[in-house]
């Protein structure tokens, strides 16, 4: 498996773990965290955990199913980045309640996910299409 999608795994793993232990926080002590709390628990469960598992598992095992190799490497290295600079910034933002920081973070972390859709779908298309 190639070392990038060992990482998306185990960030999906962190988040995960990061996710669960806000939702715990917050309904044991609702005060103790600022912001927009439950909007914070929803991303970090939904684009950190689910989403970087469905990265690194599909980067791994799409080209395989399909017979091809990975159309690009760096696009999928760049997915990575990007994913993981734009959550942590929403994160931020809703901490802060400032929406500029969840629009900015918002915006990286869909640059991922436009990234992932186009790797993939010239990855797994028939030979011949575009």
């Amino acid at each position: 498996m190639h070392k990038r999608n060992r990482w998306f795994i185990t960030i999906g793993l962190i988040y995960g773990l990061i996710g669960g232990a806000v939702a715990l926080t917050f309904l044991s002590a609702p005060t103790l965290i600022p912001g927009n709390v439950p909007r914070i628990h929803g991303h970090i469960m939904l684009l950190g955990f689910i989403l970087m598992f469905i990265y690194g598992i599909s980067l791994h095992v799409l080209p395989r199913f399909s017979g091809q190799t990975l159309y690009s490497e760096r696009m999928a290295n760049w997915q990575l980045y990007l994913a993981n600079a734009g959550l942590p910034l929403m994160i931020v933002g809703w901490l802060l309640l400032a929406n500029w920081l969840v629009l900015i973070g918002g915006t990286l972390s869909y640059a991922g996910i436009v990234l992932f859709g186009i790797n993939i779908v010239m990855t797994v298309r028939p030979k011949g299409l575009f």
